[in-house]
């Protein structure tokens, strides 16, 4: 028999499977039930397809392959989210244009995945920064402008010096550009956002962002992280009026219960009434000394912690407890935010740490209002029993918040309020290489829009890509020679270009129809593919691409263009694969495993299936050579067992008929519950038994074949020709389990004798009670340690054990 050479049989079926495109596709036609299976579509980076992208992409390869042999309709696609600073950046460095350096980065990724023989649509293909596709995302801005739901304003904004762009908060970890790790400052400046904040509360018929978690198969850790970022909070707002004047400051707070313990309020530098007071404030140079320095400082060095807070009174000014009828010093500090909520807090130091530093830095009181703590010591920031609180002393802090909220209203002074941290998604952005705003700018008639009709604005050519703090566009000649559309006269278009999470917020919904030059999609094909049945991808992207997918989908199926409001029914997430020394893997390290010299070495086979046998998918997991080494024999053996293929009669599922069958279930149900490592455990145990075997028959070795392909496409495919089928084993019936044949004819039976094993017995599986004691009493070895005592008991496990018990 030749030899199993993984080299040559790969290169042979994915030239096959290049030659006969329509084997993967996706039928639009068909009345087959669908399965849409998607992976979070890569950046076409010049580093080209790493080793998680193997992983996640095995991984919805496997269960597309397996759906196809169950009959289903399949829609896997892939295309290229294209657009992004890493190109641009690129581009600045070499003087390519970057839409030269993504052609060459896809070129490479598209012979790479092919590669690793993906099943993918190739049919459906899109690219981001095409025209034909960014068309669409400008179409879906203007109608989200045309809705209300984007709209420009000058707001405080984070900018990373270094990428020279504005950033959403999803894209600031730490206090860092999520991208270059620069520190991120603070700018004012005029910005295009989008209203996701108007749907994460249920919005008409459109199921919010929360509560829209409670119906998508979904990690639980990925809901909590999404529901933790939202920052929903049911709490009181209520007004300070300050002394002397018929002015008011409103706070939030979801501890009214610790009103009584209110001894100072404070504002955010940004608050307005620092300014409307300005002749009341007797150091309003300290002040303005203070508001310039907090000005110079980014929203997580305001906020952090473990920084010591600081702050200024504002002296000859005092507001009042509507609770007390008190006067209370009123200060600003910058660990306020006035982008946050109201603006001003009130200051409960007995029951808050951060108000419990502060007061104790300027030598403020600290009153206890709420029982079971030492504020000696520290801040008491459970619920408790009111204490030194009027009418409310005695009741419980849930009580106390609900009856103190209903004197509020009653005295019109304050009302129940609901506050979310999450805010409108920020999406212009001050580089070159991102789909152009379709906004124009007239003297005369404002902010127009681009008509539907003059759509896509293409992204112009004469441009220097160097970044200045303003969009490169603004030097663009051929792109301002624009008339606007409402009056004629001459105008300017919009220089921003779009964030390209915007881009990949609808582009699942292009694969139903990519080559449709009228719309996004039709509603037909929408309707048949939609939403995404399973979606895979890292979680990374749980606030940020996860988040505003759902927003798109939401605001579409608002406006009437959808039917469904979720766009993934279920979702997982694939874990990282470490280096061989448990560290990260990263260049600067040298441990980065190559998937191509890994692909050269063993094949693709064997490296998608040692990946989905490291572990469960989602977790982390070292690389072993060793590991990948046992792949390679597994494959072998499996090849070498082509030889013990009977010519003859051998009956199908002879002596390892209840092992086969309960393999087919095993790995059917494994593969469905995305379990791939120990699917694979269970195939290497049917091939260890058939290895003993000095025949197999043809209908089991197949069975097995069938079984192997979604995982090791290649070597299943030459099998499954030389077992003298003509046509692909994708096409073949996956093998059925048969609940019959899974019952074994005879299992083996442990026989204790106080607990001790002294006999070994072959029984039928459904054995009685009373038949398996009646055969283990009378097996000569048990007889030997039971005759002449009295029998206490007999422990009976089905189809396992006997324990028989005695003096």
């Amino acid at each position: 028999m030749e030899k199993y050479l993984p080299k040559e049989i790969e290169n042979k079926w994915q030239q096959k499977w290049k030659n006969d495109p329509s084997i993967y596709a996706a039928d639009d036609l068909s009345t087959n039930e669908k399965k849409y299976i998607l992976d979070m579509f890569p950046y076409p980076s010049g580093d080209g397809l790493h080793i998680g992208h193997v992983e996640s992409y095995t991984a919805t390869d496997i269960i597309s392959r397996y759906f196809r042999m169950k009959g289903f309709n399949v829609l896997h696609p892939q295309g290229w989210d294209a657009f992004g600073l890493p190109a641009e950046n690129f581009a600045i460095k070499t003087g390519v244009h970057p839409s030269e350096t993504t052609k060459k980065a896809i070129a490479n990724f598209t012979k790479q995945i092919n590669s690793l023989g993906f099943s993918y649509d190739w049919s459906r293909e899109i690219n981001t920064s095409d025209p034909g596709y960014y068309k669409w995302t400008q179409w879906i801005f203007l109608q989200l402008y045309k809705n209300g739901f984007a709209y420009k304003k000058k707001a405080k904004v984070n900018w990373c010096p270094s990428c020279k762009t504005v950033l959403a908060n999803e894209q600031v970890i730490d206090g860092k550009c999520e991208r270059c790790n620069s520190e991120v400052i603070q700018k004012d400046l005029e910005q295009w956002f989008f209203r996701i904040t108007d749907f994460i509360e249920n919005k008409g018929e459109t199921i919010g962002l929360l509560n829209g978690l409670e119906k998508v198969d979904w990690p639980d850790s990925t809901k909590a992280a999404q529901r933790n970022w939202i920052g929903k909070s049911e709490g009181t707002q209520f007004g300070f009026r300050i002394k002397d004047s018929e002015e008011a400051i409103e706070v939030y707070t979801t501890r009214v219960d610790t009103a009584f313990g209110i001894t100072y309020v404070v504002v955010a530098p940004e608050h307005p009434v620092i300014s409307n007071l300005k002749s009341k404030i007797s150091n309003f140079a300290e002040v303005e000394k203070y508001l310039i320095e907090a000005q110079n400082k980014t929203e997580l060095e305001r906020t952090e912690l473990q920084k010591e807070k600081t702050g200024v009174r504002l002296e000859g000014v005092e507001v009042i407890n509507p609770f007390t009828g008190e006067a209370v010093p009123l200060f600003v500090a910058d660990y306020v935010l006035g982008g946050y909520g109201t603006g001003a807090v009130m200051a409960v130091p007995a029951h808050d740490e951060r108000d419990y530093a502060f007061a104790k830095k300027y030598n403020l009181a600290i009153k206890e209002v709420v029982s079971g703590g030492d504020i000696s010591k520290q801040a008491f920031t459970d619920d408790g029993v009111l204490i030194n609180s009027s009418d409310y002393t005695g009741l419980d802090s849930a009580e106390a918040r609900q009856k103190m909220a209903d004197w509020l209203e009653k005295e019109n002074v304050g009302k129940k309020k609901v506050n979310y941290r999450l805010r409108d998604w920020l999406v212009s952005r001050q580089r070159y290489w991102g789909a152009p705003i379709p906004i124009i700018y007239c003297e005369d008639c404002g902010a127009v829009p681009v008509p539907e009709n003059d759509l896509p604005v293409v992204l112009p050519t004469d441009v220097d890509f160097k970044p200045t703090g303003e969009s490169p566009l603004v030097n663009s000649k051929t792109f301002h020679e624009v008339n606007c559309p409402s009056c004629g006269k001459k105008a300017k278009r919009e220089v921003d270009t779009m964030d390209t999470f915007v881009c990949s917020s609808w582009y699942y919904f292009r694969y139903a129809d990519p080559k449709n030059a009228d719309e996004f999609a039709a509603s037909e094909k929408i309707n048949k593919w939609l939403p995404v049945d399973l979606y895979v991808g890292g979680a990374e992207h749980t606030v940020l691409h996860l988040l505003y997918a759902r927003f798109f989908t939401k605001a579409l199926h608002h406006l009437g263009y959808l039917d469904f409001d979720e766009p993934f029914s279920k979702l997982r997430h694939q874990g990282i694969i470490l280096a061989e020394d448990g560290n990260k893997m990263s260049k600067s390290k040298g441990n980065v495993v190559n998937p191509d010299t890994v692909v050269a070495e063993v094949g693709a086979d064997v490296l998608r299936m040692y990946e989905m046998f490291m572990g469960p998918l989602e977790d982390m997991k070292p690389w072993s050579t060793q590991g990948i080494v046992g792949i390679v024999r597994f494959l072998e053996k499996i090849w070498k067992l082509q030889e013990k293929i009977s010519d003859g009669q051998l009956p199908e599922n002879g002596k390892n008929k209840a092992l086969i069958h309960k393999t087919i279930k095993k790995v059917t149900d494994n593969i469905e519950s995305f379990r791939y490592n120990t699917a694979i455990s269970s195939l290497m145990i049917l091939v260890n038994a058939f290895e003993k075997e000095k025949e197999i028959a043809a209908g089991d070795f197949e069975a097995l074949v069938a079984m192997i392909s979604p995982f090791a496409p290649h070597i299943a495919e030459e099998l499954w020709e030389k077992l003298g089928h003509q046509t692909s084993v994708t096409k073949a019936e996956w093998p059925k389990a048969d609940a019959e044949l899974m019952k074994e004819e005879e299992v083996e039976m442990v026989v204790q004798v106080n607990g001790k094993v002294r006999e070994r017995l072959m029984i039928a599986p459904d054995v009685t009670e009373d038949e398996a004691k009646e055969t283990a009493l009378e097996s000569e070895k048990v007889k030997a340690f039971t005759q002449g005592k009295e029998i206490k008991k007999i422990i009976f496990v089905p189809g396992k054990l006997i324990n028989i018990v005695v003096d």
